[in-house]
């Protein structure tokens, strides 16, 4: 998985230079951070653990990183109720997330099955979908056993 973790952020601060973004050491760490994580990251969550390796970073540079990013499909917004509260690494592909509301971890899943529930959604109000994301939230096995 390194190698492959690897290769995302190097192809991360490729697309973030490209699309006319400094490759700062603070916002690499950001970028370092993001591509190894398999988690949902709250923004000030990465904020702290930037500062470890980046100490002079600002809540701002996480913030404007996290948005250039998502301009360039790199991390996927995650919406909870009460609001935005994570971002995760953009999936490879179509896939959908099941998201632990405690710790963050999250779960790709391919979802083909629901696919035929899609298509009649979209057809009984006329749409034609483009695209969508499927997001379950829940408690992952580990918090769902810490929570009894």
């Amino acid at each position: 998985m390194e190698l492959f973790e690897q290769g995302l952020e190097n192809e991360w601060l490729r697309q973030l230079g490209e699309h006319g973004s400094r490759l700062t050491g603070p916002r690499r760490a950001i970028v370092h951070i993001l591509a190894r994580s398999q988690r949902a990251l709250e923004p000030l969550e990465l904020y702290e653990a930037v500062r470890r390796d980046a100490p002079g970073v600002g809540l701002v540079t996480v913030y404007r990183t996290l948005e250039a990013l998502e301009e360039l499909g790199l991390v996927q917004r995650i919406h909870e109720s009460g609001g935005c509260r994570r971002y995760l690494r953009a999936p490879q592909g179509h896939q959908h997330v099941l998201l632990c509301t405690r710790c963050g971890q999250a779960e790709l899943f391919d979802g083909d099955d629901l696919e035929p529930l899609f298509a009649q959604v979209a057809a009984r109000w006329g749409y034609s979908v483009q695209d969508h994301w499927l997001q379950l939230f829940g408690l992952c096995p580990k918090c769902l056993a810490e929570a009894k």
